[in-house]
């Protein structure tokens, strides 16, 4: 027990002893970091900074830092759009030559065009000035129409009887070319007679028919006939609307004899006179009721007329002429009458051919 104490008397003097070395130490320490502190500061670099000062740099330096990070990728970024920028102004260069191009070209095109326009434009007034003229022509013909619309009735039946006389001198001589291809038969120039040339009826100073034409005659006098009921009076005639609905009537068909200017003038104008006498009776021969065809005199129409040589259709100077100019002529004399009352007369007269049994 007292070992025991003696023991534990023992271990607290150590550990006092050890208490107090420690303190001694830490005290030593102590005062050797005082020591080193004041030489320290007696030491210092004059131009250390303290540390406050050295933390506002430091943040100072942080911040620039982190400005200059900044700045950088900024600079990048410029760096990058500077050269999409770059790239696009050469695009927009590239382009702003090609537009300058075209606008070079339309300008040029416009100075074509501003010509072209100019002599447009001076074209068009004269089409113009033209189209005018043309419509003031224009106006004065319907002007000028309007009254020939304006028709005399006079007038209208005056034409429409040539136009009938042609019609029949047509028809008789479509029909006597075709009875007879080789004769020489034609319209005169004022379409109102039928011409024979002499020697195609007539021997060479002959008043008489040679015995082969007088069927060519009489082949006329019934074809004659045919075509001239429809426009004259009496026993042998018949009217009707069909057949002549401008209600023209024949005043005479004129056996015409003619001759060359051979020979004396007693001569020509008894040989005419007979041949036309001779183509007369011969008609009548071969068509009994011709003679029965009126005029609205109630004269017979069928007459015979003898002028020598006073009317030649050709040159006497060549045997061709002579030939031409020794011929029969039939002509066809139509009623015109003085005023519309002769108009409504010969109407009259037609109309009551019609009602005729």
């Amino acid at each position: 027990m007292r070992a025991q104490a003696k023991q534990v008397r023992h271990e607290e003097e150590e550990e006092s002893a050890f208490v107090s070395m420690t303190d001694m130490t830490v005290g030593f320490l102590f005062i050797m970091m005082i020591l080193l502190a004041f030489f320290a500061s007696q030491m210092r670099d004059p131009d250390a900074v303290s540390k406050a000062e050295h933390d506002a740099v430091a943040a100072q330096r942080d911040t620039f830092e982190r400005q200059r990070d900044e700045w950088q990728a900024l600079a990048l970024a410029r760096a990058d759009r500077i050269i999409g920028l770059e790239a696009l102004l050469e695009r927009l260069r590239r382009e702003r030559a090609e537009l300058l191009a075209e606008r070079d070209r339309l300008i040029l095109s416009m100075d074509t065009a501003g010509k072209r326009i100019e002599t447009l434009e001076t074209r068009l007034a004269e089409l113009l000035a033209e189209l005018e003229q043309k419509d003031a022509r224009i106006s004065e013909l319907t002007r000028q129409l309007a009254e020939l619309q304006q028709v005399d009735p006079l007038e209208a039946y005056l034409a429409q009887v040539s136009q009938v006389r042609r019609q029949v001198l047509t028809r008789l001589r479509d029909a006597i070319r075709t009875d007879f291809p080789d004769l020489q038969v034609e319209l005169s120039e004022e379409s109102d007679a039928l011409r024979f040339q002499g020697e195609g009826l007539f021997a060479s100073g002959s008043p008489n028919l040679s015995r082969d034409k007088r069927e060519i005659v009489s082949r006329l006098a019934r074809r004659l006939d045919e075509v001239l009921p429809c426009f004259t009076l009496g026993s042998g005639s018949h009217f009707d609307d069909g057949c002549n609905p401008g209600f023209v009537m024949i005043e005479a068909v004129q056996i015409e004899g003619h001759t060359d200017d051979v020979g004396s003038d007693r001569l020509n104008r008894n040989l005419s006179a007979n041949r036309a006498n001779s183509t007369f009776f011969a008609m009548t021969e071969a068509a009994d009721g011709i003679m029965q065809h009126l005029n609205l005199k109630l004269q017979p129409v069928l007459s015979v007329a003898a002028y020598g040589p006073d009317r030649p259709v050709t040159t006497n100077e060549t045997p061709e002429g002579r030939a031409t100019n020794r011929r029969i002529d039939l002509r066809f004399i139509m009623v015109t009458p003085q005023d519309t009352d002769g108009i409504d007369v010969i109407r009259a007269a037609l109309e009551s051919m019609d009602s005729q049994p």
